[in-house]
């Protein structure tokens, strides 16, 4: 099994920053070398895929509505995952969900989902 427990979210006005952390845990996690990553989906719109991370943290995926504002990046020591937000915008405004699975960096249907956390970006 896999728990991720997200923290972070919040309301943040637009040009802000925030920064999301996920901590995973559970015996599946620690036996696999997972790749963890954010989704965001906003009101009526799909999940989207928009950063992700391999385990040992040398590859990294990026959404283009987010590069080079948002930055993804691991603490394996602690199981954690972050996503620094910068120059947040109000079409940033979403649930963030935090994923983990093996092939993340390749899938957009992971195996494992964390409960999402609230961010929303006033203008």
């Amino acid at each position: 099994q896999v728990q991720l427990v997200e923290s972070g979210g919040g309301l943040v006005q637009a040009g802000g920053s925030l920064r999301l952390s996920c901590a995973a845990s559970g015996r599946t996690f620690r036996r696999n070398a997972m790749a963890m990553g954010w989704f965001r989906q906003a009101p009526g719109k799909e999940r989207e895929k928009i950063a992700a991370i391999s385990r040992s943290g040398s590859s990294t995926y990026y959404a283009d509505s987010v590069k080079g504002r948002f930055t993804i990046s691991r603490d394996n020591a602690k199981n954690t995952v972050y996503l620094q937000m910068n120059s947040l915008k109000p079409e940033d405004t979403a649930v963030y969900y935090c994923a983990a699975d093996v092939l993340l960096l390749s899938r957009t249907t992971p195996d494992y989902w964390g409960q999402g956390t609230q961010v929303t970006v006033s203008s």
